[in-house]
């Protein structure tokens, strides 16, 4: 309930702020017009926090995006990554408690997709992705799939799109915990795969000329596993290329291991650099 009336509140901002600089200053057009490069653009993100004192902590996120649409292709690329660390309580052999800065996030993810078009609104797409993450449900899982996806709307501030289709995922599961005896030790689990079905819904929306709103929802469903991740971002403009972002990220497995969380939550506010 925090994290969501955090959430709000910086989102409030964001929107206040972007209605300042739309009255401040006159709307900056695109940093460059994909049209003159193939339909390329891209968009980077970045962001870091340290405290120290009575208390530690090192927090680092980025983001690398790429994108390609033209009368052709739909094609995007992805690089994301995320590192924390905290004071975290250690007992030593004495029976001694003492803080520690121990790393308590480390994840990465990369994936790319590439569409076909078959006319201005629907096309073939071929997806892959690949995820690492220490701390998750899964040490890490790696998916390919086939599909159909539809530009079902496009205007100069709205664009609603939708990808659905067949894919194999394979995944291994994080490393359970057994105790013996008093004796703590990690257990290996094995590596699964299962046929999945893959579906995308991206929605865009410029709510004024420096101030955007997007929202992807990611479904990989199997039998055995179902996985879900939500991004929502506002981004506001500062100059033609920079631009500060609110972005925060749900993803959810339906199967973990005992004493594992199904939902991990993201909340950040990053430097935004287009390109």
């Amino acid at each position: 309930m925090k994290k969501t009336l955090m959430a709000g509140a910086l989102l409030a901002a964001l929107v206040s702020f972007g209605a300042l600089a739309d009255d401040a200053a006159p709307s900056n057009p695109p940093a460059s017009n994909p049209a003159d490069n193939g339909g390329w653009s891209g968009s980077g993100e970045f962001g870091f926090a340290s405290s120290y004192g009575n208390s530690r902590s090192e927090n680092i996120n980025a983001k690398l995006g790429l994108n390609q649409e033209n009368d052709m292709w739909k094609n995007n690329f992805f690089l994301t990554g995320l590192r924390s660390k905290a004071d975290v309580k250690v007992v030593d052999a004495n029976g001694n408690t003492t803080d520690q800065l121990t790393t308590t996030a480390n994840r990465y993810d990369l994936g790319a997709s590439v569409g076909f078009k078959l006319d201005p609104r629907s096309y073939i797409v071929t997806a892959t992705r690949y995820e690492h993450d220490d701390f998750g449900a899964n040490l890490w899982q790696s998916i390919i799939s086939v599909g159909y996806g539809y530009i079902a709307l496009k205007t100069e501030s709205t664009e609603l799109s939708f990808e659905a289709g067949p894919g194999y995922k394979r995944y291994r599961p994080a490393d359970l915990t057994q105790t013996v005896n008093g004796t703590s030790t990690r257990v290996q689990q094995d590596i699964q795969s299962e046929a999945v079905g893959r579906g995308l819904v991206n929605y865009k929306y410029r709510l004024t000329d420096n101030t955007a709103l997007e929202n992807t929802l990611l479904i990989e469903a199997g039998s055995q596993n179902k996985y879900y991740q939500n991004d929502i971002g506002m981004s506001v403009s500062m100059t033609r290329k920079m631009a500060l972002k609110l972005g925060y990220q749900v993803r959810y497995n339906s199967d973990v291991q005992q004493d594992t969380k199904h939902t991990d939550t993201l909340l950040t506010t990053n430097l935004l650099y287009n390109f």
